[in-house]
């Protein structure tokens, strides 16, 4: 062996063993079972708090549906229409504490409400996929047009309620609405899905007023990340060929295509073709999403069968990006959005980016044992506990402003059990599987 090739050998041995080193997570001294029960019984108890708010308040007995217009106490404002994004979010909630084995008759017979209305009145027999939106009546098409981003939510809600109670029409309605997407919004040109339709799947006039606030040709982050999450949901139902190329392909998306390679953080305004679109009011990243990104790619892969090793460095920038530009390290908790490589703007603490927070940064501790995830979980968790929780009225508060006062109403189009019910709930699991 000459001398050239044995220093080759050698420098591939030492790159490997580096590459071993920098990837194996510091051994640090983990949380104790104390800290753990600790956490969770906190959790517990945030989770029972805004499941009672819920339970009391969302049955609409007159109308059908979910009802979502109240105040910042808890009181109704009245009659409000009925969107897909609210109604699906509803119906995935009390069907996935159901199958997790949080729930009981109560969410049973919540799960089932929602459903019967969905199936009745919100489903599209004629062009398939979902209304936009319903009048409060329960039966005025008030929304005409179609966004994937509704779709998707119906997809996730409508798989989760097959898995909390084996109803054959919410895996058949599954089936049929993932079919309509395949044959009419998939793009197989440039990858993803098109957004924007009329009620007929027709390609939305670019000039025609958009659901999403963006010209209808885009494609946004935001829409694929769910995308990506009710395929994984999806995948555990139907597990065929077709699904999961579809999985792989949104995976590809939300850790590739949106991902600002010279930035370490997504946007989530694109062209048909995935090139970003650089425009001042697009050009700033959403902590929320950044790090709700973080684990749902986690979730995709795991169910995918594929492991998350390779994207290890990438989960790590992305949260190092939100964690240095989007979160308050004197007070705790994570702001709204801001510009690149700047602190952030949009200072408003707004309770989905909370939930989303504390989930990622438990994760995370999960997935490398690094203490500093765990320390970041906790302090969130305890923020959380002490600013966004509402313990006199029930749920977390929609936003907290920079002078830590509460805004906003609990319930409407946009706000929903999903977020917050769905972190405590996964932070339930995934406490449990460190014990």
């Amino acid at each position: 062996m000459n001398a050239t090739i044995r220093r080759f050998i050698q420098a591939a041995y030492i790159l490997s063993i580096l590459f071993i080193l920098a990837s194996t997570p510091l051994s640090q001294a983990a949380p104790g079972p104390q800290e753990i029960e600790a956490a969770e019984s906190s959790v517990k108890k945030m989770l029972a708090n805004l499941d009672a708010f819920w339970l009391k308040r969302l049955i609409d007995h007159k109308n059908g549906g979910y009802h979502l217009n109240h105040d910042i106490a808890g009181a109704d404002l009245g009659p409000a229409p009925k969107g897909i994004v609210s109604q699906a979010r509803c119906l995935w909630y009390f069907s996935h504490l159901l199958a997790n084995g949080v729930g009981d008759d109560r969410h049973r017979a919540a799960a089932d409400h929602g459903f019967d209305f969905i199936m009745a009145h919100m489903f599209d027999n004629e062009s398939g996929g979902f209304y936009e939106q319903i009048g409060a009546d329960g039966k005025t098409i008030t929304v005409d047009r179609k966004h994937l981003y509704g779709q998707a939510f119906m997809l996730y809600g409508l798989s989760e309620y097959y898995k909390a109670t084996k109803n054959p029409d919410a895996l058949s309605l599954a089936n049929q609405l993932f079919l309509t997407l395949e044959h009419k919004a998939h793009d197989s040109m440039y990858g993803g899905y098109r957004e924007s339709y009329t009620r007929d799947w027709k390609i939305l006039d670019e000039n025609a007023p958009a659901l999403m606030s963006v010209p209808s040709s885009y494609k946004l982050m935001n829409t694929h990340l769910h995308l990506m999450e009710a395929l994984t949901n999806y995948f555990t139902v139907d597990d065929s060929a077709l699904v999961r190329a579809r999985l792989l392909e949104l995976i590809a998306i939300q850790s590739n295509a949106v991902v600002r390679k010279t930035l370490g953080a997504c946007t989530d305004k694109y062209h048909r073709n995935w090139l970003p679109i650089n425009e001042p009011q697009f050009n700033r990243v959403s902590y929320g999403h950044d790090i709700e990104n973080v684990w749902l790619l986690m979730d995709a892969n795991r169910a995918a069968e594929l492991s998350n090793g390779p994207y290890l460095d990438l989960y790590m920038t992305l949260f190092a990006y939100s964690l240095e530009y989007g979160y308050d390290h004197q007070s705790g908790g994570f702001y709204d959005y801001g510009p690149f490589n700047q602190t952030a703007t949009s200072r408003n603490k707004v309770w989905w980016v909370q939930a989303e927070g504390v989930v990622s940064a438990l994760e995370m501790y999960a997935m490398t044992g690094d203490d500093k995830y765990w320390d970041l979980f906790i302090q969130m968790l305890r923020w959380i506990d002490q600013h966004m929780v509402d313990w006199e009225n029930g749920d977390w508060f929609s936003s907290i402003d920079d002078s830590d006062a509460a805004l906003g109403g609990k319930a409407h189009l946009w706000k929903t059990p999903y977020h917050n019910g769905r972190a405590m709930a996964r932070c339930l699991k995934t406490l449990n599987g460190l014990k």
